[in-house]
C-alpha cells in the first residue's frame, strides 16, 4: 500500500492548499479500527504526501476520543517514514506569544485514559523515549520556519509540551504548576502520537502553533474557544507555507533517523512465543524482525 513517505497530521485546512495536486481520498482499515477520517493523498511540488485531519474534517472527535493507534498505523501502512504534527497550543511563557511557532523537543504526559502503545496482549516492548521527537526532522522543520521570515511569527527551537487530557482547558492553579515545571506550551494531542510513531519506527516532529496565553496570564483574557479559533485561522496560511517548505527540504535530503530502528532492541518477548493473532495484528511493525 506504500504511497507516501511524508505524512502530516493536523487540521483539515492544511491540505486545502492550492499547490496540492492529484488529490485522492483513501479510507484505510487497520487492526486498531478506522483513523479519524479518510487520508488525503496528494502531490506537493512533485512529492507524494499523506494528510490526516486529526479530529475529523468537521472536528467531531474530542482529544480523548481520537483513534491514535489507528491514525499512526494507517500512516505506517501508507509507507510514511516522516510524520509532521501541526497542533494548536496554549503558551506557558511570556516570551512565547500567540501566533508564534514552537518546534518542541520534550513532552510531559498529563493524560489519563488513552491507549499509547501497540504492544501488550502477550508481547512486551519498551522503546527508548528520552528524546521523544526526531532531532533531524525537527531541525529541518525549524529551518523551514526560519527561512520563510513569516511576519509576526517568532520561531522557538525546542520547548516542552504538556499534554493534558481535556477537553476542558486548565485551571489557573494547573497553569501555574506547569509554568513552574519550565514547560513552554500546552495541548491535548501530541504525546500519544509521538509514542506510537516511535513504536511504528516513524520519525516524528511537532509544529506547535500558539493560539493564546494559557489562563495564567492575568493581563490577557482567559483562554476561550473563540480566541483559539480566531488564532487558528490566522495560523492556517503560515502553517501551509511551513509544511510546503518542509516537504521540499525533506524530499531533497531525507535524513537518517534513530526512530527508523526504534524496535531493534525494544522487544523483550521471544518472537517465537508471540501468538499468531498478535503476529498478524502487528505484522507491519514486526515483519523486519521476525
Amino acid at each position: 500500500m506504500a504511497q507516501a513517505t511524508i505524512g502530516i497530521i493536523g487540521g483539515s485546512g492544511l491540505y486545502e492548499m492550492e499547490a496540492l495536486g492529484d488529490r485522492q481520498e483513501v479510507r484505510i482499515d487497520t487492526p486498531f479500527g478506522a483513523p479519524s477520517d479518510a487520508i488525503v493523498l496528494g502531490t506537493l511540488d512533485g512529492t507524494r504526501v499523506a494528510f490526516l485531519a486529526r479530529h475529523g474534517r468537521d472536528h467531531t472527535l474530542l482529544p480523548s476520543e481520537l483513534p491514535f493507534r489507528a491514525n499512526i498505523y494507517a500512516m505506517k501502512q501508507l509507507g510514511v517514514k516522516y510524520l509532521i504534527s501541526a497542533s494548536a497550543v496554549g503558551s506557558l511563557k511570556e516570551t512565547v506569544k500567540p501566533l508564534d511557532m514552537v518546534v518542541v523537543d520534550q513532552f510531559i504526559d498529563r493524560t489519563r485514559s488513552r491507549p499509547s502503545t501497540f504492544f501488550g496482549d502477550g508481547i512486551v516492548a519498551h522503546i527508548s523515549f528520552a528524546d521523544p521527537v526526531c532531532t533531524a526532522l525537527a531541525r529541518i522543520l525549524a529551518n523551514a520556519v526560519e527561512s520563510l521570515n513569516l511576519p509576526e511569527v517568532e520561531l522557538h527551537r525546542g520547548g516542552t509540551y504538556v499534554c493534558m487530557e481535556g477537553p476542558a482547558f486548565s485551571t489557573r492553579a494547573e497553569s501555574h504548576l506547569y509554568r513552574s515545571w519550565g514547560a513552554s506550551v500546552i495541548g491535548m494531542t501530541n504525546l500519544p502520537e509521538a509514542k506510537l510513531a516511535r513504536e511504528a519506527e516513524i520519525a516524528y516532529a511537532t509544529l506547535a502553533l500558539v493560539t493564546d496565553y494559557d489562563c495564567w496570564h492575568l493581563e490577557h483574557d482567559s483562554v476561550s474557544v473563540e480566541m483559539v479559533i480566531a488564532n487558528l485561522k490566522a495560523n492556517a496560511i503560515n502553517a501551509q507555507k511551513v509544511i510546503r517548505e518542509t516537504v521540499r527540504r525533506l524530499s531533497e535530503n531525507p535524513p537518517e533517523s534513530e526512530a527508523h530502528e526504534a524496535l531493534k532492541y525494544a522487544i523483550l518477548t521471544p518472537l517465537d512465543r508471540i501468538s499468531p493473532a498478535v503476529r498478524e495484528r502487528l505484522q507491519l511493525l514486526l515483519q523486519k524482525y521476525l
